[in-house]
């Protein structure tokens, strides 16, 4: 073989594969997701007697100036679901969505949590749907805070029984 027969190949080689490689660029950049979950958690404080949902989010491509996240979590409770909306700043790589405090986590049973992102018009994104299992029950966290304020002080209260246990579904 000569060498410009194999120079040619070399040329129509590189050529095909920066091709290639553009044409996935170019996907990229315009269509997709915009959001992965990264992490998902339910996170136990027993310091303050509180349990929540926490995920966090991975930015996979640019997003639109004004964007909104929606988020539904289910109620362990029961009940209606509670639902967090938040501004997803165009800088932002990483974000974190937090639930409300929720009551009746069980162990090993799984949770819905929806996500819509939306744009400054409200135009659906991108919508996500995960499951989450604790697992750990809400029986580890105390009846009551054990500390309270700002600068953690020991709470008063935390011997008294005074607030009763939610009731939780048996499932």
């Amino acid at each position: 073989m000569s060498d410009g027969l194999r120079s040619l190949r070399w040329i129509a080689l590189f050529m095909v594969v920066a091709g290639t490689l553009g044409l996935g660029a170019c996907r990229d950049a315009g269509e997709g997701d915009y959001l992965n979950v990264s992490g998902k958690i339910f996170v136990f404080n027993y310091r303050i007697a509180q349990a929540t949902y926490l995920l966090t989010l991975a930015k996979l491509r640019p997003l639109p100036d004004g964007a909104m996240l929606e988020t539904t979590f289910e109620n362990p409770a029961g009940g209606d679901p509670f639902i967090v909306r938040q501004k997803i700043w165009p800088m932002m790589d990483k974000i974190t969505v937090e639930s409300p405090p929720v009551k009746c986590v069980k162990a090993n049973r799984e949770y819905k949590v929806s996500m819509r992102l939306e744009d400054p018009k409200g135009r659906v994104l991108q919508m996500i749907e995960r499951k989450m299992i604790s697992d750990t029950d809400e029986s580890v966290l105390p009846d009551k805070p054990l500390v309270v304020g700002p600068f953690y002080d020991p709470n008063p209260d935390k011997g008294s029984t005074d607030s009763p246990a939610p009731a939780c579904p048996s499932s």
